[in-house]
């Protein structure tokens, strides 16, 4: 594979991590353009002297200070800032990892699309606040969106184009998270520490507290819609604990196809690293004699409302879906400050929605910037999940 330019998003996450490491392990060519992290300025500052980009960008400005002494004499540039980390974006690399969790990720992928890079997206806010824009813009830059998720990876690798038309259902599985067998009496008593330990993956706080609460599969379900053209209808949800089977396309002729492999986050993104080749690296082998058997169950949308909250925003359209996710970073951040319950969230979601549409707060962007429009839409949920937010935290 000849050599590429490549920039991280998010490189001190999970993913990011997890990217760093594959491109190590398959001895790839790489020469990386930027870096970008949130706060954790240690972190970045050792990954930059590992792989020497032209710049490392820190989001948290105070931090920059910090970031230029540990890089001193480096000759490693070093920025601060949203839109640092938006110019680092743009710089033009061959591939791009978006890794960066939250809507705080919209703008920089966006700014890469621009200019005709491969995106391996990881950040599901980018699909779920400007999905079409997003893939619209990548096509006429001459570039492309290739999914980083495990479930979404599978559907990429199994789904036939030529057959596009002849797709019954998509089925994203889930394991379910830390609460699959919990009563909602109990989920109501959740502690964050239960929340984010996860019985499979290795994930920052927040997606796990939302794999945990299952808006995580709720948001996957919008970005397949947008990512495979599907109508919300033609999408389902597995419950799949042991995380082997990773998603499965399901064919009118009766074939059902699926994407099988160990839960490493690793291998999809060695797919989007080299699609549409392989590359060989010490990935984990499956070994199904060993894993014996598996098993799946329908989810339970009683307990985990997040799903039927999620479909219903991908059927209404418009600012749905950008508004849903807002209103749970909020009402996950809340819960993981301990100021409100686990079961708290998808309520603060839903009572955010149910003001929001009362508003007519939630039209589509007809003609305007997907970008602007798409930061409105987010801005005005947050200040309404804001306020049912006072009411909740006051319940305690």
């Amino acid at each position: 594979m000849p050599a590429r330019t490549v920039t991280i998003l998010g490189s001190t996450g999970s993913v990011g991590v997890s990217t760093l490491d594959l491109l190590g392990q398959v001895g790839a060519e790489v020469e990386i353009l930027a870096l970008t992290a949130g706060r954790n300025v240690a972190k970045l500052a050792e990954q930059a002297k590992r792989w020497r980009p032209r710049v490392a960008v820190i989001e948290d400005e105070t931090l920059l200070p910090e970031l230029r002494e540990r890089l001193n004499g480096s000759n490693i540039g070093a920025a601060a800032g949203p839109a640092a980390i938006i110019e680092a974006a743009a710089m033009g690399a061959d591939w791009v990892m978006s890794a960066i969790v939250g809507s705080a990720g919209l703008a920089p992928t966006l700014a890469a699309a621009r200019t005709g890079s491969v995106i391996a997206l990881a950040n599901k806010e980018s699909l779920i606040c400007a999905g079409p824009a997003l893939l619209a813009t990548a096509k006429t830059a001459g570039g492309s969106v290739i999914p980083v998720d495990s479930e979404h990876s599978a559907i990429f690798q199994v789904l036939q184009p030529l057959a596009q038309d002849r797709i019954l259902r998509l089925i994203l599985t889930a394991s379910g998270g830390p609460f699959r067998s919990w009563s909602l009496a109990d989920m109501a008593e959740a502690t964050v520490e239960q929340a984010v330990a996860h019985p499979k993956w290795s994930m920052g706080r927040k997606i796990s507290v939302d794999s945990a609460q299952m808006m995580n599969k709720g948001l996957e379900m919008i970005e397949a819609s947008y990512l495979f053209s599907m109508p919300p209808e033609q999408i389902d949800v597995l419950i799949h604990p042991q995380s082997i089977v990773h998603s499965l396309v399901e064919y009118v002729d009766g074939s059902t196809l699926a994407q099988l492999g160990a839960p490493d986050m690793r291998t999809p993104i060695a797919c989007a690293w080299a699609w549409p080749d392989r590359a060989p690296w010490a990935a984990p082998r499956l070994d199904l004699a060993e894993v014996g058997q598996l098993t799946f169950e329908a989810p339970d949308e009683i307990r985990f409302p997040a799903l039927a909250m999620a479909r219903d925003a991908l059927k209404a359209g418009g600012g749905a879906p950008a508004a849903m996710n807002a209103a749970n970073e909020i009402g996950v951040a809340a819960f993981l400050d301990r100021r409100i319950g686990f079961l708290d969230i998808a309520a603060l979601v839903a009572e955010t929605l149910a003001e929001l549409n009362g508003a007519g707060d939630l039209a589509p962007a007809g003609e305007a910037d997907p970008l602007e429009w798409a930061m409105t839409v987010d801005a005005g949920a947050r200040r309404t999940a804001a306020q049912v937010l006072s009411r909740f935290a006051g319940k305690g």
